[in-house]
């Protein structure tokens, strides 16, 4: 789907956001709705242009850091003082800070390019067949904007149909917004195809579907209906489309994308003169169409100094926890160096660890003198998973690299987390065994036989921090567990800022308030 991307640069990509009703196209043209949806090309560009709106910064970049510096798998030693407060510290000084603010406002862009297929592709003469795909795309696309939406922000409009400057839509409770996306998930899983060809690999899929579906179930609580979701890829029809990589590494390069345990990736693609964080025009002469960023810009931001920046990096917790559990004969979870970059990702510590071709030990990270906030430096661990490993004196500012935003893994464990809910906890063992085995443990089976309900969710909890550290899942399992509050500062220091009943969820933008009077803010703020 890599390919598709470039094409991209043909519009601005249905960059309307809630108050804008015009289709913008970037060419001297300028046509409009009536002039552009017209053929089975047009179909297909603005559903190319839904998926592009994971290339603007907030969901490339601080989307990341919200899901997983604002965890406690996360903390942050940047030299901006904003960055600390909002994703680290919940301190939230300027509701209309982009950092915050923008992943609302990007969402709603993504909604509104779904909002704009959804209602104009149907009247377009092409295949039957095609078309239907390509609703269920848009579906899809807008069913995970809205779960985005209503797990970080939980209270929200929901919009059905391309915005007007007159829209004034009311604040949806999180319920509602949660019931919104699996509608759009179930709608989009009667009609996407399991698989795709090579050429059109990335697209949203009937698997990826189910999973979402089954993880807004699961964030409900319902285990019942997210095991009857997930169940099609975990032992059902579609089985036989997964299976894990032989090597969990292979699951964060960009040699090894779209493989056999990817659900739902994020395709991103390098462009060596992007010019600046967005997938459509900035109104800068200079920022023409083929400097658009079709890529994440995360790599830098978690790398360690002088590679990145250090924007975001891991709680030491986190390997002590991969350190509880060796494999079957007695080696080290190899999960541990593919994860992170510390003083012994080497088991034979820091003058064998290497960093960027530099041992740990000559990089001299135990005597960070730029470290802005003075870590202990036994703290000092990066996150490896969304990192290049170049050799270079820096990372790409806007990797290729896609972002595995499912993975087979994520479902089997949630498969087991709602088998485990409605009292079948025997029956979920082989499906957390099929993940440990792949890290070469013993099989839970084994290791812990018959334990009971509470004691299984307790020992799920480990094994899916082991197995999806840093990858973005962090935050919705914490909120479904309702394991969110102050006491997590005993591993995260910043959760001593956490205020029940409001640092749940983000704050509303205040700019959105202040011209929508049926718009509220989160509680508490």
């Amino acid at each position: 789907m890599k390919n598709i991307l470039i094409t991209l640069t043909a519009l601005t990509l249905l960059a309307a956001g809630c108050k804008k009703d015009e289709l913008e196209i970037l060419n001297p043209n300028k046509a409009t709705t009536q002039q552009f949806w017209l053929s089975a090309s047009d179909a297909q560009q603005g559903v190319n242009a839904i998926y592009s709106t994971y290339h603007r910064g907030s969901l490339s970049r601080w989307m990341h850091f919200i899901t997983i510096v604002r965890a406690d798998e996360g903390f942050s030693t940047s030299p901006a003082p904003w960055i600390r407060n909002y994703f680290d510290l919940f301190n939230y000084e300027n509701y209309n800070d982009g950092l915050i603010s923008g992943l609302w406002g990007d969402c709603y862009i993504g909604i509104n390019r779904s909002n704009q297929v959804l209602a104009n592709v149907p009247n377009i003469n092409m295949d039957a067949t095609v078309k239907g795909q390509l609703l269920g795309e848009a579906k899809f696309m807008r069913g995970l904007f809205y779960y985005t939406l209503g797990q970080h922000y939980g209270n929200v409009p929901i919009l059905l149909a391309p915005s007007k400057p007159t829209d004034y839509p009311a604040t949806a409770a999180q319920e509602q917004v949660y019931n919104q996306a699996i509608q759009d998930f179930t709608e989009a899983a009667a009609v996407l195809p399991a698989t795709y060809d090579a050429n059109n690999k990335g697209k949203a899929t009937k698997g990826a579907a189910y999973a979402m579906l089954g993880k807004v179930y699961m964030q409900q609580r319902k285990y019942q209906q997210a095991k009857d979701a997930l169940q099609w890829l975990a032992e059902g029809a579609g089985a036989a489309n997964y299976s894990l990589t032989a090597n969990y590494r292979d699951n964060f390069i960009e040699t090894n994308e779209n493989n056999s345990e990817s659900v739902f990736e994020w395709q991103n693609a390098a462009n060596p003169i992007d010019a600046f964080d967005n997938d459509a025009g900035d109104g800068n002469p200079n920022n023409t169409p083929d400097k658009l960023n079709y890529g994440t810009s995360i790599p830098p931001f978690f790398a360690p100094r002088p590679i990145g920046f250090t924007d975001g990096q891991a709680q030491r917790w986190l390997v002590w926890e991969l350190l509880k559990e060796n494999q079957a004969g007695g080696q080290r979870d190899p999960r541990i160096a593919a994860t992170f970059l510390y003083d012994s990702t080497d088991v034979r510590g820091p003058n064998f660890t290497q960093v960027y071709g530099q041992t740990w030990t000559s990089r001299n990270y135990s005597n960070d003198a730029t470290d802005p906030i003075g870590v202990a430096t036994n703290r000092t661990v990066y996150l490896r998973k969304f990192l290049d490993d170049a050799t270079m004196n820096g990372e790409v500012f806007h990797s290729g690299n896609n972002y595995r935003y499912i993975r087979y893994a994520d479902v089997l464990l949630l498969y087991a987390e709602a088998l485990n809910g409605i009292g079948q906890t025997a029956q979920a063992y082989p499906f957390v065994d099929k993940v440990r085995q792949r890290a070469g443990l013993r099989t839970l089976s084994i290791a812990m036989p018959g334990l009971n309900q509470q004691q299984f969710l307790t020992q799920l909890k480990h094994e899916r921090i082991t197995e999806l550290s840093a990858e973005g899942h962090r935050w919705e399992d914490l909120a479904r567990w309702g394991d969110l509050s102050p006491a997590l500062q005993t591993r995260d220091a910043g959760f001593k800022n956490f205020v029940i009943g409001k640092n749940e969820f983000l704050p509303i933008p205040q700019f959105d308030l202040d011209i929508n009077p049926n718009l509220k803010q989160n509680p508490n703020y």
